[in-house]
């Protein structure tokens, strides 16, 4: 990968041998490789069994977590925070878990769109919960540093599964949550 780092600075018609840029290939290459390294991490092992009996069938929320992320169109990052809700099916998922599961689909190139759902899905495909429901608030550098030049637009994508698709008064509940800061 360091070499194609050294051919893009060399084609914006920099000098790679200069001082601030003679290892920079190999750091692009190395950061490049860290904010992707969700292909390389799985669902399971990201779980790693975390999961607790429970008699709690009431919303458990995870807000606020911190979330960053690559643009699938243009390679520049967005960053914001993501709101995970489940109601729990006799089995709750260790806390860390869900900012772990954040992280996986987040290190990946992506689109907020899809990324919000993946998260959706995996939280309730793991857990067995009755409902779940992610929100996504992001700040996207493609939409800042280039093209229309908006700073202070703010995306957010939402994902409703199960009880929090079904019925309203969950999903409203949710979303009180959310909105209490």
């Amino acid at each position: 990968m360091k070499e194609y780092y050294e051919k893009i600075i060399e084609a914006i018609g920099e000098n790679i041998n200069r001082d601030g840029l003679k290892s920079t290939p190999k750091r692009a290459a190395l950061a490049m490789k860290y904010f992707t390294q969700g292909y390389q991490q799985s669902l399971k092992k990201i779980v790693n069994g975390a999961l607790f009996e429970t008699d709690c069938d009431e919303m458990i929320i995870v807000r606020d977590i911190e979330l960053y992320s690559l643009c699938e169109h243009h390679l520049v990052p967005f960053i914001g925070k993501c709101h995970v809700a489940y109601i729990p099916k006799n089995k709750i998922i260790g806390l860390s878990k869900i900012a772990r599961i954040v992280d996986m689909f987040g290190r990946r190139l992506q689109v907020q769109e899809n990324l919000t759902k993946q998260i959706a899905e995996a939280v309730f495909d793991v857990t067995g919960a009755i409902g779940v429901g992610v929100i996504i608030q992001a700040k996207h550098l493609c939409m800042m540093m280039r093209g229309v030049e908006k700073q202070n637009s703010v995306m957010t994508t939402s994902v409703m599964v199960g009880s929090f698709r079904e019925d309203n008064r969950t999903r409203t509940e949710f979303l009180s949550f959310i909105k209490a800061s």
